[in-house]
């Protein structure tokens, strides 16, 4: 038997990323490669619902803290459309 236990509470953190001319993006990275394995859809959107809540509460520029907002809306979204 294998105990894998990680001293590191979330699975994913959130950035922001990009310039004007491009557009602003969010991006995600695994916190621990070993989790990308086995997480499901729904895991892997809670996931990210909460790196971007985290991430929220230290965003300065108004720009990121709307995209940040439209970015939580939408896995919100989803998270609905993938539980029912």
């Amino acid at each position: 038997m294998n105990i894998i236990e990680s001293e590191i509470p979330y699975l994913v953190e959130a950035r922001t990323c990009g310039c004007k001319e491009r557009g602003r993006s969010v991006s995600y990275h695994f916190v621990e490669s070993a989790h990308s394995l086995c997480l499901g859809k729904g895991e892997l959107i809670l996931a990210q619902i909460q790196a971007c809540e985290r991430l929220l509460k230290y965003v300065k520029s108004k720009e990121d803290m709307q995209l940040l907002r439209d970015e939580l809306s939408k896995l919100k979204l989803v998270l609905d459309l993938i539980r029912y």
